[in-house]
């Protein structure tokens, strides 16, 4: 390799892309140096005016091959660079050279002739949708969490007649020994035009300590053991929780939930995953074309696919935390994903607003849950 990875006149359209991007103002420094060691980042000339400071980062860091990290910190700059940009032009001119960047740092050679007018070197396309592999195992201990909850419906203290099937649902351990779900999935009626069924308070809490939830039911179909419920301590209906003690499960560790709502701003990428029972079937997990589509201090909607089911499902970002509670669908207009027109996104409750409901309605059963949060270290904001 040479002395320097990009020629000055490639330098100088980075600093023009960066200008151009508004990637020059002092606050998103930071977020462009983002993954560099701040050793490196401490040693490098601090100068008055923006442009400039950008101008003197590009050039000290095309000098450098790499640091003791093993990283090279023009590739992470770059990098950084294309995941904060929008405009279609100056991303372009970064993307272009990220790819020569990693090249060069990776000893590619020089293109080969003949060569494929359509071949190129390897390079993100679009948006770097790779998560560390970690995120496998990691998913797994998550979805031991998660069970399929069956819940008969009763009237007058009695099982309802006739129909009087048990409702399918998706539920899981927000600590040890409780189980979160939807307060329309204890409420077990049919959704009909004119909404749910009301419900006798009695007549709930039968359901509840009725239902029956399954863990580690997986694509093998093993009819594995149903937990009983003790007590419904919690729940609802404006929120869509529930919050149920269940009987001999103290030894499952609970999900970590985030207390701080998640915030997606237009034009940001951020994915959850979805572990569910559609269909009251066999545990599944949603990790394609799972995008946030917007959030509001109580929701989070997304294009993240579930069905019948799948309600009361954890909605969790790539570290798998959950920051809502699934409980449907809703309609939209002019909304356009992947090419196509959508008329429903899903959406779920924000964790935050369930945490902040159970400390004002229930606070010992908000004490337990924080409790057993702190012991997992869950109690933050969500990490995206």
């Amino acid at each position: 390799m040479s002395d320097a990875y990009l020629t000055s006149d490639e330098v100088f359209k980075l600093y023009e892309a960066a200008l151009e991007a508004g990637l020059a103002e002092p606050a998103a420094r930071n977020l462009l140096f983002s993954g560099i060691m701040p050793k490196y980042k401490a040693v490098l000339p601090l100068l008055a005016a923006p442009g400039m400071q950008v101008q003197s980062d590009l050039n000290e860091m095309n000098q450098v091959e790499r640091l003791v990290d093993s990283t090279v910190p023009l590739e992470v700059w770059l990098r950084n660079a294309v995941a904060q940009t929008t405009q279609a032009g100056p991303r372009a001119v970064f993307q272009r050279a990220l790819d020569e960047v990693v090249r060069d740092s990776a000893g590619e050679p020089d293109v080969p002739a003949p060569r494929l007018a359509w071949e190129t070197k390897e390079e993100v396309v679009a948006l770097d949708d790779t998560v560390p592999f970690e995120f496998l195992p990691d998913g797994a201990l998550a979805g031991a969490s998660v069970a399929r909850i069956k819940v008969p419906p009763f009237q007058g203290g009695a099982p309802l007649q006739p129909n009087g099937y048990p409702h399918s649902g998706t539920g899981w351990l927000i600590a040890p020994g409780l189980l979160i779900t939807n307060h329309h999935v204890v409420t077990a009626r049919t959704r009909t035009a004119a909404g749910q069924a009301a419900v006798d308070p009695a007549d709930l809490a039968l359901q509840a300590r009725n239902s029956r939830s399954r863990f580690d039911y997986g694509a093998a179909e093993t009819e594995t053991e149903e937990v009983a419920a003790e007590s419904l301590l919690a729940s609802d209906p404006d929120l869509d929780y529930a919050v149920l003690r269940l009987a001999g499960q103290a030894e499952r560790p609970g999900l970590r939930v985030a207390t701080e709502p998640l915030e997606v701003v237009p034009g940001e990428t951020v994915a959850v995953n979805i572990i569910q029972h559609p269909g009251g079937q066999p545990k599944r997990v949603a990790l394609r074309n799972n995008l946030v589509f917007e959030t509001n201090a109580k929701d989070v909607r997304y294009f993240t696919d579930t069905r019948g089911g799948s309600s009361g499902s954890p909605v969790l970002t790539d570290d798998w935390r959950v920051v809502a509670l699934h409980r449907g669908a809703r309609r939209v207009e002019n909304v356009v994903y992947q090419g196509k027109s959508e008329a429903f996104v899903n959406v779920g409750t924000q964790m935050s607003s369930v945490m902040r409901h159970l400390a004002e309605h229930s606070p010992e059963v908000h004490a337990e849950i924080a409790a057993a949060q702190a012991a997992l270290g869950g109690q933050s904001g969500p990490e995206v």
